[in-house]
């Protein structure tokens, strides 16, 4: 099974007749308790010592002891039994204490309608309005010392917004303590926890699926976190997910500052990340330059070309002011020229390291462009290309880099010439010397061995044949470590063969070199995350389209032999067809039957076929994981083929679904389950297609759609156009010119089928045979819910956009591009 949905669907939006809500009639009095639908959280007032001051405040009903999770008048408690929360005249909710003065107030967006409370079963506390149904405040926007699932940290720097953490000021004391948790608006974002105005903690930069600073987080560790940034407009949202199988779970920032992941496992809570830890993991421990060594017992040390600043200071043990460079570098700061001679500055390569703050994130693409910028810029003093991020540069002191013992990222450090010379000396002797005592070695055991068997079979051989069989088997050893281009490429025909992949044609490279011109760009169809696609024609005049995966493509031998694999185990019209491949050295080529009219614009129906048909038909169920506009072919009579099966996935027997810790696909067509847990199933196709009826509908791409002064997305507009006319008036206006005879009640029927497609919980989808039974019958529809994936970074309250039920989503048309684990 894979990890529970991140985000999950309040199925019920309301609460029923017999649930009683905080209205201006029926205030919450201090004897009394107000719980959610479920039993999940309760609301009401509580005391934390003798002293009898009171709270107001969520706690979970079924924990004992009680965990508090959220407090209304942290700084403000209320001492009289007669104190109330209830809802004012202007529609706020107020707590009155027991003169009926107001002590705290939510404050929200006033409205002369009337409101109401109600506690849902997310704990969440959601000021509602009675006409609208729109909530006009909620407590998951106003977080204190905790998160519950589906609650988020957020920053929105253009209106100097952000959501934080606030840790008590100690176990008995809800007001505001010394330490504050937030997300950074750096590039990639990290977590850091503050004490007062100072840093004390934190996370390093986050990586697409984890955190770089926290070495717990690798390959095996099931994150229930999520981090989007939206560059452009100045915003970040942290997400957190409910924990695998655990609803109870939280969060929380303790009053001693320590940064706490924790889930209730029957009569106890379970840790399942805490942070800090020791003393490495406080911010800055061994000073500018120093390196701090988290074991069981921490030891600071300079790193590698670096002394203590003071000597004095540094063995008493006082390392704050850090160490300062032995050698001065070759390049100057103010310098342009990369090298100076033979003494031009090396790097020297550090493993397992926490990246040190003040990073910038740079534009190259690979390692060695990341290597050769940092060489370029004099300023630069060292750099790290992050698996899931990219290159990353520091052109200050390098401060709170950490030495895990297992973990981390390699930081590669600019130093002088000199400081690395004396270490490649050793390093060259050291292997000569090696290399020498493992020729002797075999020399000896060959000789030991001719001299056994001339005991054995009384066999006279030569000095000269024993010289000659020695030799071939120092070559033997050499060739060993060496993989020829040829075998390479027979090694992947070869697995090809025993996957059982026939009628599959091996094409030279010169047949494709000449039948695309050489790769012009005169014959270039499009461009994708794994590399560009090609029109051809083969010698006999047959069309192809010729798919040429780069060299830094993310999509590697898996991905490639995945696409091949698949595509030729399955037939269908609506499939596109493979005709085969070519492997040449680094260059991994498919070769697919060419369709003249390009890319999907205005077709559906033989989509869900050819989803019908991976889902259900077909001998191999298969999920696409990729299905977007760019991906679905129309040949020579307007028919529309799937294509692009590199990311697919077969299901066996009654498997349903499955997970991967590397997301890749395209944000806006990805499932809310996939894009935040790696959760996938036929469902996350459904949301898919969901997304390209609508773009169909509409003639907008859900990666550039923005409407109105609130930017709303392609969802956001699809819902509330459907919620008010019927979806009717979506339809593309050059369609609707274009014909007469289009009916708007069926349109307005793709628009509620499309939205059924998107709902935010798998479950609540249809499977692809309803999907073609909506389409193809006047069967009545379910009522969708609003999609929930969906996030106005440009509205007032930028990152996170609670609607009436609870949840937030993230702005596809703001991040609509290729995404995989590593970038």
């Amino acid at each position: 099974m894979g990890i529970v949905v991140c985000l999950l669907l309040i199925t019920t939006l309301f609460l029923n007749s017999g649930y009683a809500a905080i209205t201006t009639s029926s205030p919450l009095s201090v004897d009394q308790t107000l719980s959610s639908p479920g039993g999940s959280f309760e609301l009401g007032f509580f005391t934390t010592n003798s002293s009898g001051n009171q709270y107001v405040g969520i706690w979970f009903q079924k924990v004992t002891p009680r965990v508090i999770v959220w407090v209304a008048n942290r700084e403000k408690p209320v001492s009289s039994p007669m104190a109330s929360l209830t809802i004012s005249s202007n529609g706020s909710l107020v707590l009155l204490d027991g003169k009926q003065d107001p002590v705290w107030s939510s404050e929200g967006d006033l409205t002369s309608n009337k409101c109401r409370a109600e506690l849902l079963d997310t704990g969440n506390l959601v000021l509602v309005d009675n006409v609208t149904g729109e909530y006009v405040w909620q407590s998951f926007e106003h977080l204190g010392d905790t998160m519950l699932p589906l609650t988020s940290l957020m920053y929105d720097t253009p209106h100097n917004r952000k959501r934080v953490l606030t840790s008590w000021r100690s176990e008995t004391d809800p007001s505001p303590g010394d330490f504050v948790a937030e997300i950074t608006p750096q590039v990639p974002s990290q977590g850091i926890i503050w004490k007062g105005s100072s840093p004390y903690w934190r996370s390093g930069p986050w990586a697409g699926t984890r955190f770089t600073g926290i070495p717990e987080m690798d390959e095996s560790y099931i994150n229930p976190l999520g981090m989007v940034q939206d560059v452009v407009n100045g915003t970040g949202v942290f997400a957190f997910c409910v924990l695998r199988n655990f609803n109870l779970s939280s969060i929380k920032l303790t009053s001693e500052g320590s940064l706490r992941i924790q889930r209730y496992e029957g009569t106890k809570w379970i840790k399942h990340f805490e942070g800090p830890v020791s003393s490495c993991d406080l911010y800055g421990t061994c000073g500018p330059f120093g390196l701090c060594v988290r074991s069981e017992t921490p030891t600071c040390q300079c790193l590698k070309g670096f002394e203590p600043k003071s000597d004095e200071e540094w063995r008493s043990g006082n390392w704050s002011r850090g160490c300062v460079r032995r050698t001065d570098l070759s390049c100057r700061e103010n310098s342009s020229e990369e090298t100076q001679g033979k003494e031009r500055d090396l790097f020297y390569h550090v493993a397992n390291v926490k990246p040190p703050d003040s990073y910038e994130l740079a534009s190259f693409s690979d390692e060695e462009q990341c290597h050769q910028g940092c060489l370029r810029n004099c300023s630069c003093t060292a750099f790290s290309f992050i698996k899931g991020i990219g290159c990353l540069l520091w052109d200050r002191e390098l401060l709170d880099t950490v030495k895990f013992a297992a973990g981390g990222e390699t930081l590669s450090l600019r130093l002088a010439h000199s400081e690395l010379t004396g270490s490649k000396r050793i390093k060259v002797i050291t292997i000569a010397t090696l290399s020498l005592s493992i020729c002797l070695i075999l020399v000896l055991a060959a000789y030991g061995c001719w001299r056994y068997r001339m005991k054995q079979n009384d066999v006279y051989l030569s000095f000269s044949s024993f010289h000659c069989a020695n030799t071939s088997l120092l070559i033997c050893l050499l060739d060993s470590s060496l993989v020829s281009k040829e075998n390479v490429e027979g090694s992947w025909k070869s697995d090809l063969e025993s996957q059982h992949v026939s009628g599959l044609n091996f094409f030279e490279i010169q047949t494709l070199q000449t039948a695309t011109n050489n790769f012009s760009a005169s014959n270039k169809l499009g461009q994708g995350g794994f590399g560009t696609v090609y029109k051809g024609k083969l010698h006999d005049g047959k069309e192809i389209a010729v798919k040429r995966l780069s060299t830094s493509s993310v999509q590697g031998k898996e991905e490639f032999m995945n696409e091949i694999k698949l595509i030729s185990k399955l037939q269908h019209r609506n499939l596109v067809r493979l005709l085969g491949c070519c492997i040449d050295g680094e260059e991994k080529l498919l070769v697919f039957e060419y369709m003249v009219n390009k890319s999907l614009d205005t077709f559906l129906f033989g989509i869900a076929r050819g989803l019908l048909y991976l889902h259900r038909d077909s001998l191999l169920r298969v999920v696409h994981r990729d299905l977007k506009v760019s991906n679905i072919l129309l040949d020579e009579k307007m028919n529309p083929k799937i294509s692009d099966f590199g990311l697919a996935r077969m299901f066996h027997g009654k498997q349903h679904q499955d997970s991967t810790g590397s997301v890749v696909g395209t944000l806006g067509y990805m499932s809310p389950e996939y894009a935040w847990t790696g959760t996938f199933s036929e469902k996350s196709d459904i949301y898919s297609f969901g997304v390209l009826m609508l773009e169909i509908i509409t003639g907008k791409e859900i990666s550039s759609f923005s409407y109105g002064k609130d930017g709303k997305n392609l969802l956001s507009y699809a819902w509330e156009s459907w919620s008010e006319t019927g979806g009717m008036n979506l339809l593309d206006e050059d369609l609707a010119d274009y014909d007469d005879s289009v009916n708007p009640v069926e349109v307005g029927r793709c628009v509620h089928i499309g939205l059924l497609c998107v709902q935010h919980q798998a479950i609540d989808r249809p499977n692809i045979k309803q999907v073609m039974s909506m389409l193809t019958s006047i069967m009545d529809l379910p009522k969708p819910t609003q999609p929930m994936f969906v996030l106005d970074t440009s509205d007032e309250d930028s990152s996170l956009s609670q609607r009436s039920n609870g949840l937030f989503s993230v702005d596809e048309n703001k991040y609509s591009k290729e995404l995989n684990s590593s970038t």
